[in-house]
């Protein structure tokens, strides 16, 4: 039973940081999926594959995983850099590339 504790990024359909300062808590799949052959749904029989732990800090998270003995693997995320443009550089003269239409 091994854990990873991770931040979430933010979804394709967000525009904010939203859900995205606090750490999670999620438990390793134990067992493969499987699809079920009636109507094609993916199944696993691994109960704690339902099991996301939310904590605000990433020391909450370590802690509460060191506490109750589980082996657990940090993931540190990754700096976003965001590069800052102005509307007003689609009309420069000097563009690299023609503004055509």
């Amino acid at each position: 039973m091994s854990a990873r504790i991770y931040s979430p990024a933010k979804t394709a359909m967000q525009s904010g940081k939203a859900k995205t300062g606090g750490w999670v808590l999620e438990f390793e799949p134990e067992m493969q999926r499987t699809i079920d052959p009636l109507m094609g749904y993916t199944t696993s029989g691994d109960m704690k594959s339902q099991i996301r732990l939310f904590f605000d800090t990433r020391e909450e998270a370590v802690a509460y995983a060191e506490k109750n003995g589980i082996a657990y693997r940090l993931m540190e995320p990754k700096k976003t850099s965001r590069a800052k443009v102005a509307y007003s550089d689609n009309f420069r003269f000097d563009r690299i590339v023609p503004w055509t239409h």
